[in-house]
């Protein structure tokens, strides 16, 4: 009958579907590689190597100034000024960052960050620097050259190369400060592994493409450093 027909809600007259356990840990995850891919971009690796070398090495016993005069330098010419290029060239081209990252659209960063580098490069010269401190610069930008050369037919993981080249920039200095790199070497094994796994959770690369960075990086590392 109509006078007892009860009226139920329309918010509840069904259940909502719960956020099913595995998809809350899968956009979890998903956040956390996005945050680790942003923290430890291919950038900051020459600016990491030099404050390692500053604090942790012999060259702790330089004046303050001086060292400081070199961060700024480094962080000037290898983060600043890329970071800044790179996110006006994808601001006028109205990219996210997913967006930038297809293979093709990926040369103008490699030459504006090449760019960079090479400044780097000259103003270490004309301060004369010693060689094993500007190897860091040659070092990443060779790997930059070869990464972008790469880039016409496979889209190697920057990322990993940075991983590979603090990797194999590690295993030159132990040789040249003559040290025991094995505590360092464990440390960024494992960060390199992490930031290669999140780099395919975040759907950028392949497994090959991750592993393919990561040699780049570390051939780059020691053939920069130690021989050229």
């Amino acid at each position: 009958m109509e006078g007892n027909t009860t009226n139920i809600p329309d918010e509840l007259s069904y259940h909502e579907r719960q956020p099913d356990v595995a998809d809350v840990r899968k956009d979890r995850l998903f956040v956390a590689a996005r945050v680790i891919s942003a923290v430890f971009t291919p950038f900051m690796v020459p600016f990491l190597a030099f404050f390692l070398l500053f604090f942790f090495t012999y060259l702790s016993i330089m004046p303050l100034m001086y060292k400081l005069t070199v961060l700024g330098l480094v962080y000037c010419f290898t983060i600043l000024m890329p970071m800044l290029g790179i996110f006006l060239f994808r601001k006028l081209n109205g990219w996210t960052l997913h967006e930038l990252g297809v293979r093709e659209r990926r040369f103008v960063p490699y030459l504006l960050t090449i760019i960079c580098y090479v400044a780097c490069l000259i103003m270490m010269y004309r301060i004369h620097l010693p060689r094993y401190m500007s190897g860091v610069i040659v070092a990443t930008l060779i790997c930059m050259v070869i990464c972008a050369i790469v880039n016409f037919r496979w889209k190697i993981s920057a990322h990993m190369a940075s991983s590979g080249m603090m990797v194999g920039g590690l295993l030159s200095y132990s040789f040249i400060f003559r040290f025991n790199p094995v505590g360092w070497l464990c440390f960024f094994i494992l960060l390199a592994g992490m930031l290669g796994s999140a780099r395919i959770i975040v759907r950028q690369h392949t497994l090959g493409e991750v592993c393919g960075g990561f040699f780049v990086g570390l051939f780059c590392g020691v053939i920069g450093i130690l021989f050229i």
